[in-house]
């Protein structure tokens, strides 16, 4: 066993784990936070998306001991001050979300994936690497790829994080060219 200590939702937390424990299940198991959902627990599916350092990570992929004296923001820590995160009012107004297991991770993945966009971080679809890189649905799909929603509430993933990335809380007509 060894001693891990980590921020975790903004409190410092000390878990005493076996170095072969992973992330995800450090969180659930050793924490409480059931939020993080283990879908595959092979990285394929996206349901454990976490935010280490607010950057998103595949925390079944990840073992605790790695990120010892890191910032983890799980689920359960986006919400300020009793308030939902905007992604998170999103999903409601938007039907983002049918079944809800993977909405966790959606949400944790928009958020880190709207911090790459503002930093200028391309994606495999971004045609110029230079330029400001508009956020379209071909581009929030190929930046969301890696996150799975068995039920199929893509559409409503999109235009949820539409709303947020252009600050409009209204509703978005998606091509269904891209559907």
């Amino acid at each position: 066993m060894v001693e891990v200590r980590m921020r975790v939702n903004g409190a410092v937390r000390s878990l005493e784990v076996e170095p072969r424990v992973s992330l995800l299940d450090a969180l659930r198991d050793h924490l409480g936070l059931t939020g993080t959902k283990k879908g595959c627990n092979q990285g394929a599916c996206g349901a454990c998306t976490v935010l280490v350092d607010g950057e998103r990570i595949n925390s079944c992929l990840a073992l605790a001991v790695q990120y010892a004296g890191r910032e983890v923001v799980t689920i359960e820590g986006v919400a300020a001050d009793g308030q939902a995160h905007p992604l998170q009012e999103a999903f409601i107004r938007n039907d983002g979300f049918q079944c809800g297991y993977c909405t966790s991770g959606q949400i944790c993945s928009a958020i880190g994936m709207l911090a790459e966009h503002r930093a200028g971080v391309p994606s495999a679809v971004t045609e110029h690497l230079a330029a400001d890189v508009e956020l379209s649905a071909a581009e929030i799909r190929e930046r969301m790829s890696g996150n799975l929603c068995r039920c199929g509430a893509y559409n409503g993933i999109v235009e949820s994080i539409q709303d947020v990335a252009s600050g409009d809380p209204g509703d978005h007509d998606v091509p269904e060219t891209v559907r």
